[in-house]
């Protein structure tokens, strides 16, 4: 372990990531004790490239922000094999290990924590800077119960430099916004969204989203919709069901519009569970319609992202003539040969019915010939012959007429 970093006298490490190790440090000239994280600078070229921007981008976001609920950056500095940032030293427990190791926290601790958290994100967008990676470890729970959060390594804000490969995802699956998961363009409201899944987890001890895989979480998070929180908490009161339910919105307009709002809501429950003092009305003051699903083949990565509208299905018109209508697609088409045998027959066929008029009666209870019908057969005529012509032209006829309108409609719909 290092011994020193700069002016810092290194006092032991409290973790360590694929940037680099987070230590316990003093500074002996103010005799302060920080935290120093740190990026290794003997990384391969594109690791360095990426994880110090990453770490600049940290830099850069957390020394532009000075509110109690998020993390204080005092000093940066750079030596041959580092580059380091000492921040405030925070004496507790991230959030991730509170619900690994403790369970469930209290309703109302939970309720103050997250509007913390709502109101020092909400300084940060003031700032226009956009966290991107909220999540229970990166919110730390210090001494006095008060929350802070930390890690701006992936965070955004006007003219950031930070780059990333063509369709890149930033963030952690689980508590990704459905605009992060399919690269669309974010604001402000992508952490509400976030933060909303941390609210839901701290309430009912498990995540609104997940899945056996990463693709089947980003699936859940676009499609499905959570239960309400009180399903797994009786005790969890309605006005929390509405809250949680506007900040997990899957479109950005039925969410929250700023954090403010959502920390305002988050005071109304906490004054009313923890004061006992008659509530006012909150923002979130129905459930959003569910909407529909998120297309995951739309985003910054796709060529067009208009929204394709679903065909409707065609109906025939009662008046439709399905000979006129072969004519005509004959005729179109210039199948008129193929057809020629059928127009042929059919014509036949509408000039007898002219004629003849209606086919002769049958007796429904005997199935006999009628009089006229035996008559005929009686005299030679060739009825039962010219009986079974006619029902094979009929036949013919049906056959090919359902072929007709068959292709007629394949022709419409193409």
């Amino acid at each position: 372990m290092l011994e020193t970093l700069g002016r810092y006298k290194i006092l032991s490490t409290i973790g360590q990531g694929a940037m680099g190790v987070v230590y316990k440090a003093v500074d002996p000239m103010i005799d302060r004790t920080v935290a120093i994280k740190t990026v290794n600078l003997s990384l391969s070229s594109d690791e360095l490239e990426e994880y110090e921007a990453r770490f600049q981008q940290e830099i850069k976001a957390a020394g532009r922000l000075n509110h109690p609920n998020i993390v204080t950056v005092y000093d940066v500095g750079r030596t041959d094999n580092f580059a380091y940032m000492a921040m405030e030293f925070l004496e507790g427990k991230e959030l991730k290990d509170i619900l690994l190791n403790d369970g469930r926290p209290p309703i109302a601790s939970t309720v103050d924590w997250i509007g913390q958290i709502a109101l020092g994100l909400h300084f940060a967008h003031d700032h226009d800077i956009i966290h991107r990676d909220v999540k229970p470890s990166n919110i730390m729970i210090v001494r006095g119960g008060y929350a802070k959060i930390t890690d701006f390594g992936i965070a955004r804000m006007p003219g950031s430099a930070v780059k990333t490969m063509t369709g890149m995802i930033l963030g952690s699956p689980r508590y990704m916004s459905p605009e992060q998961v399919i690269g669309k363009s974010l604001d402000a409201r992508t952490d509400i969204f976030s933060l909303g899944v941390v609210l839901y987890e701290t309430l009912t001890g498990k995540p609104p989203f997940d899945g056996d895989n990463i693709n089947a979480i980003m699936y859940a998070t676009c499609n499905a919709v959570a239960s309400p929180p009180s399903a797994a908490n009786a005790e969890i009161p309605t006005m929390l069901d509405l809250i949680v339910a506007k900040a997990l919105a899957k479109t950005v307009d039925e969410r929250y519009q700023n954090m403010s709002d959502f920390a305002q809501d988050l005071a109304e429950v906490k004054r009313v569970m923890v004061r006992n003092e008659k509530g006012n009305s909150v923002i979130a003051k129905q459930a959003p319609p569910s909407g529909k699903p998120v297309n995951l083949e739309m985003g910054r990565y796709q060529k067009s992202n208009e929204d394709v509208e679903e065909a409707k299905p065609l109906k025939l018109a009662k008046g439709f003539d399905s000979f006129d209508a072969t004519m005509r697609l004959a005729a179109m088409t210039k199948q008129t040969d193929e057809f020629s045998q059928y127009i042929s027959e059919t014509k036949k066929m509408r000039a007898y019915q002219g004629t003849v008029g209606a086919p002769p009666p049958v007796d429904d209870d005997t199935r006999t010939l009628t009089m006229d019908q035996m008559a005929e057969a009686a005299s030679g005529k060739p009825f039962m012959a010219r009986t079974r012509g006619n029902l094979l032209m009929v036949g013919t006829i049906v056959v090919l007429a359902g072929l007709a309108i068959g292709l007629l409609v394949t022709l419409l719909m193409g």
